[in-house]
């Protein structure tokens, strides 16, 4: 598959490791017939070392096939995040190293979640696209100001912070993008 069309959390096979994209930077050309170059954080899978590599949007990247299992969060484990199978309820604990990122999106229950196996050894998190969370703090939508949609930031019941529309009030739940970390709309 070409570089440009990886997304996070696809897993690829790199300089004979397995590694999964955590991270994505695109960077345009500068001039004229430049070509697009792509920079990916990836993680290896299993182990969790961290590496950056840049490659060109034409690049050929493997696509390493894994096993995908829709699982629901249910608990955390000391440090560890353990899924159950929606399937037979099998128990897959990653730890945080594996979740990186994605633990600012884990709330109870969190259904809608892939794990990837490796010889049936969970060493990945997919996320649902979306995932609805609680704003836990918000400066006030500003009275009588102009009818700008200036956005404010957020702090989510999960600790991370966005930024909202204007009109966003504590204890309001939100949809964030989790590819994008972005204000997806109001939840109910």
């Amino acid at each position: 598959m070409k570089a440009y069309d990886i997304r996070k959390g696809n897993v690829v096979d790199h300089n004979g490791g397995v590694w999964q994209v955590r991270d994505i930077e695109r960077s345009s050309p500068q001039g004229r017939g430049g070509n697009v170059r792509y920079r990916f954080t990836m993680y290896s899978v299993p182990g969790g070392n961290k590496v950056d590599a840049s490659f060109d949007a034409d690049d050929e990247l493997r696509e390493v096939e894994l096993a995908r299992r829709q699982a629901t969060f249910s608990y955390k484990d000391g440090e560890a995040f353990v899924f159950l199978d929606d399937e037979d309820y099998t128990p897959y604990t990653l730890d945080a190293s594996a979740v990186g990122d994605a633990a600012g999106y884990i709330v109870p229950d969190l259904a809608g979640c892939y794990v990837a196996l490796i010889d049936d050894a969970p060493v990945a998190l997919q996320l649902p696209q979306s995932v609805a969370l609680q704003v836990v703090e918000t400066p006030p939508e500003l009275k009588g100001g102009t009818a700008t949609k200036r956005p404010k930031p957020a702090t989510l019941e999960t600790g991370i912070e966005i930024m909202v529309p204007e009109y966003i009030g504590n204890g309001e739940k939100v949809w964030v993008n989790t590819t994008t970390g972005e204000f997806a709309g109001r939840a109910d």
